[in-house]
């Protein structure tokens, strides 16, 4: 079902409140496409100034801990949300017209926060040292 769909059979009320679902799904899938797009640079060291290995260097117990925390949260918010009854439950306060909106919305949030809040490792955990293999495997993760 596309979220076209779902906004006008959910909606239920005045056109003003069609409008404005449309508006919030909108706006939340433009910050999904900008946290995507932020994330693919960021993980693959391209475009954007915040990479997986910049950033405050702490120790690497540390680095593991937060970073582990931090995907963590990602996994719980997407398994959470994405279950039949916190849906249940959270279209008793939510529309059900912005509920994939919403869930798409806080899974960015999650990744704004992840990246932002990311610590580098402070050893090298693998290399391609080989330049062919590194540009295959950059041109693989690209594709993919």
């Amino acid at each position: 079902m596309t979220q076209t769909h779902a906004i006008s059979q959910d909606t239920k009320g005045s056109p003003i409140a069609r409008i404005t679902a449309f508006f919030y799904g909108l706006v939340a899938y433009l910050v999904f496409f900008g946290t995507f797009l932020y994330a693919i640079g960021f993980v693959s060291g391209l475009v954007v100034p915040k990479t997986i290995d910049t950033g405050t260097v702490v120790p690497m117990t540390e680095a593991l801990v937060v970073n582990i925390l931090l995907m963590s949260l990602f996994a719980v918010q997407h398994s959470v949300m994405a279950r039949r009854q916190f849906k249940q439950w959270w279209t008793q306060y939510v529309p059900k017209s912005v509920e994939r909106s919403t869930y798409v919305l806080f899974a960015s949030l999650v990744l704004i926060l992840l990246v932002w809040q990311w610590r580098p490792m402070p050893t090298v955990l693998w290399q391609i040292d080989d330049p062919q293999i590194a540009m295959a495997a950059s041109g693989l993760s690209l594709v993919g």
